[in-house]
């Protein structure tokens, strides 16, 4: 990093507000939002990516136990889980959108991305881990789908395998046990993308009877400062027909869906959201919601429900009447996009019904928040209660990020694996031994 990058970055670090609130406050069910607060400078507070040292590890719960499944990875973001137990990494990262990094905003998102450890190239692929000996640790490391773009989701429907790259979601023949994927792909539907493409990841996930794919789209900018035209079907979730290929928009006004999991004892389709930036490091919540069919949930006119953001111009009145308050908030800025029901773990019982919450950080409050996983208890199919700190411990004492927690699944044995795209490695979460 050059002398004139380094002191910019030093110079936008020391700008910006510090947050008043504990982060605890805009956390649960009735998170405080206190009045907005925008200044003229948006703060950049930025937890410099630096790696593990050797042979640390996150700090994991009370009652549990953290070991590496597999590191030396290439940013591995998103994890997906075969029935037969072997474990699929999307190592990837953004694809090139060079319209969204025009102008001093622009510029300063590309300096806060190469110092969070996000601008290295993507590797477009889908890497195999297989643990062959039971011991927790991946034995076998295979490239199972490569050339792909910007990849993230993916999902196994019967014997077809679905991944959604940041333009178009496609689909796979897949064979049980298959270690690798050769043969091309076929295109199911165009995703939106182009040359802005700002919230790039696309994730997907099935309905229970294989029928439906559903996937996030996030939007174009924070709060469509480039004007809705560059907002169609972005901001938004949306349901594909399988059979057809045909889509229709199943959920609106969620600016960066990422995270999908059903509750199964309700058959209820959950998302995280990250909520837009620059109106104060207490606002505006990230957020847990049931996903209601032909639901709205106020971008960009309003947040949490309908609190309006003066800073859109022209409002939509009419619409914001229609916007739905989300069923529990995951503190500001907190970047949550991991989504995990944890049905099924072998945690200890605490961790028995609910979701567990990858929350990558911060890069614009002060003091940070995120940058661990948590967990969120239901009650009734609903979360309900204080999150609980699964892992943690992601940044030093001095400030610098070892890793960011992004994906979260459940192996074949009930343990939480984590990706984390700054440590390149993927953690594993068991109960302590008795």
């Amino acid at each position: 990093m050059n002398i004139s990058v380094l002191s910019a970055l030093v110079l936008l670090t020391a700008c910006g507000e510090i947050a008043k609130q504990p982060i605890s406050s805009g956390i649960g069910s009735n998170p405080l939002l206190p009045a907005p607060k925008t200044t003229l400078i948006p703060t950049i507070y930025i937890a410099p990516a630096i790696g593990w040292p050797n042979a640390a590890t996150p700090v994991a719960a009370a009652g549990t136990h953290v070991t590496a499944f597999a590191n030396g990875l290439d940013h591995p973001r998103w994890l997906y889980v075969l029935p037969n137990g072997d474990v699929l990494i999307a190592e990837t990262n953004a694809p090139p959108k060079p319209d969204d990094a025009n102008g001093i905003q622009g510029w300063i998102m590309g300096l806060v991305m190469k110092r969070a450890g996000a601008a290295v190239p993507s590797a477009n692929r889908i890497t195999l881990l297989r643990d062959i000996n039971g011991d927790g640790v991946a034995d076998i490391r295979l490239p199972f789908l490569e050339d792909l773009h910007s990849p993230f989701g993916m999902a196994l429907v019967g014997d077809k395998f679905y991944v959604a790259n940041s333009d178009a979601v496609m689909r796979y023949d897949y064979t049980d046990g298959e270690k690798q994927i050769t043969e091309p792909g076929e295109k199911v539907v165009d995703l939106p993308a182009g040359r802005i493409n700002h919230h790039w990841t696309k994730n997907i996930i099935a309905n229970i009877d294989g029928t439906k794919l559903y996937v996030t789209v996030g939007s174009n900018s924070n709060i469509a400062e480039r004007g809705m035209t560059t907002e169609v079907e972005r901001a938004a979730i949306w349901e594909i027909d399988i059979a057809t290929g045909e889509h229709r928009i199943f959920a609106s006004g969620l600016r960066n869906p990422n995270g999908l999991a059903w509750d199964m004892k309700s058959n209820t389709l959950f998302t995280v959201v990250n909520e837009r930036d620059e109106i104060g490091g207490d606002l505006v919540p990230d957020y847990l919601t049931s996903v209601q069919d032909g639901a709205f949930y106020g971008w960009p006119y309003s947040y949490y429900g309908q609190h309006i953001d003066e800073r859109v111009k022209p409002q939509n009145p009419e619409l914001v009447t229609k916007a739905i308050q989300p069923d529990y908030a995951l503190g500001a800025h907190t970047a949550s996009l991991g989504l995990a029901s944890s049905i099924g773990t072998s945690l200890p019982t605490q961790f028995a019904n609910g979701m567990f919450v990858g929350q990558h950080g911060s890069w614009n409050r002060k003091p940070f928040s995120g940058y661990k996983v948590i967990f969120v208890p239901f009650v009734d199919g609903k979360p309900a209660g204080i999150p609980v700190d699964v892992l943690t411990g992601f940044v030093s004492k001095e400030g610098d990020a070892y890793g960011r927690p992004v994906g979260v699944a459940l192996d074949k044995t009930g343990a939480l694996l984590v990706a984390d795209d700054v440590g390149n490695t993927i953690w594993r979460v068991t109960a302590n031994k008795k």
